[in-house]
């Protein structure tokens, strides 16, 4: 009889691969497992790339079993190889502390952390690979890894076409390590992931069945591509993160209100917890009126991540702001006045509003930038502005920022 947690993800789109699904479905049925999901601190907050996996996770509480969210405090330190063509910049320890405590402020959104049987557990696997010396780890597992079986990965072959060091070469057994180490420690019999990190995570269960002879799974989630096969989360160039420090809730709203038509099922499935029957009656809806479904997927997904009252502020926002009305909580920047009157385009790109130079001009040529209300079409022209006022600056029909000069 099939898991009704394996029934319900195979249902909302979440599953790609799993390394034994039959075994995973017995293990499920006999009992509550705990799972792990991993994530090196490479920033301070997740942004919605992140989420199918985490989202998946939540599921998995929701549904009785144990959620372990690894911060690779070890890892990150080396830098993941996987589906990169190029290593990573190392990072300060100030900045790994930082990046640290931001990504544990994004979980603590979607999970319920405690000691109870089914409550999250965060974890930092520095804290145990900082007790291996480099002769101990390698008297420890050395003779479980051969170089032939780590060339195979897709990882490391990408990789050594353009120069791979020998500190990416060891992730792999830094992550299989951490499987082993969770399994040991909290029973973990289960590593999800994104697709890039497959070949990693099956190491895993090869080094568990090597020293424990004991049995492990991997599921890997699906990617949500655009029309141009690019990975979503990313908006303009920039990512839509979690922490609102970062990306504000009115933000993250409209970054789904926005979503595209083909998306809205999928992502419906993905971001939210919205009935699968309820998902079934919105994407039938076509035209306009399937904007009834992508304010749904908006403010659903907005609740997970900022809660009730923030989606409703900032449904409440976008429909003023669509009227035509005055509206609260709109996102704000700072705008640097150094004692010249700045032009059109100083505006927008030192409020951030745009990745690059040409792009603004391109847009404000073309009529898609107004401030207070004023269509703009020269880049050049100069703005009456002052230290101690604000503008509202509208880029095409759904992007609006209130702009502080100081």
């Amino acid at each position: 009889m099939q898991n009704e947690l394996l029934h319900e993800l195979e249902q909302r789109g979440f599953i790609n691969q799993t390394s034994n699904m039959a075994g995973l479905n017995d293990a499920l049925n006999a009992g509550k497992i705990a799972a792990y999901l991993g994530s090196d601190p490479t920033a301070d907050s997740l942004h919605v790339g992140h989420l199918v996996p985490v989202m998946m996770m939540r599921w998995l509480q929701k549904y009785g079993h144990r959620p372990i969210m690894l911060v690779g405090g070890a890892t990150g330190r080396i830098g993941d190889p996987s589906g990169r063509d190029t290593g990573r910049p190392m990072m300060t320890e100030e900045i790994l502390a930082k990046n640290i405590a931001g990504l544990k402020k994004s979980y603590a959104k979607f999970f319920r952390f405690g000691d109870g049987a089914s409550d999250a557990v965060m974890v930092d696997n520095y804290d145990w690979m900082k007790t291996y010396s480099h002769l101990d780890f390698l008297r420890d597992f050395g003779t479980d890894f051969t170089v032939p079986r780590m060339l195979s990965m897709e990882s490391v072959k990408r990789r050594l076409e353009t120069g791979m060091t020998f500190l990416e070469f060891n992730y792999m057994t830094f992550q299989a390590v951490d499987f082993l180490t969770l399994f040991q420690k909290y029973g973990c019999i289960l590593q999800t992931c994104g697709a890039d990190q497959w070949g990693n995570a099956i190491m895993g269960i090869e080094l568990i069945r090597k020293k424990l002879g004991k049995e492990a799974f991997v599921l890997y989630t699906s990617l949500i591509t655009d029309a141009n096969g690019n990975k979503i989360g990313k908006s303009a160039g920039n990512a839509i993160w979690v922490n609102e420090e970062k990306t504000s809730p009115y933000e993250y709203y409209q970054y789904f209100r926005n979503m595209p038509d083909d998306l809205v099922e999928r992502s419906l499935k993905i971001f939210t917890e919205i009935p699968l029957n309820e998902i079934a009656r919105l994407s039938k809806l076509r035209g306009a009126e399937l904007n009834e479904a992508k304010r749904a997927l908006a403010f659903a997904a907005t609740e997970i991540a900022h809660g009730r009252a923030a989606a409703e502020d900032a449904a409440a926002t976008a429909a003023a702001l669509f009227s035509g009305g005055a509206a609260q909580n709109v996102p704000t920047a700072d705008f640097a006045y150094t004692g010249a009157a700045p032009t059109v385009l100083d505006l927008v790109m030192g409020a951030g509003l745009f990745p690059s130079k040409s792009e603004a001009r391109r847009m404000i040529t073309q009529g898609g930038v107004t401030i207070d209300d004023v269509k703009m079409a020269d880049p050049v022209a100069v703005l009456d502005v002052a230290p101690g006022t604000s503008v509202m600056v509208k880029k095409g029909k759904k992007t609006h920022l209130k702009v502080n000069i100081i």
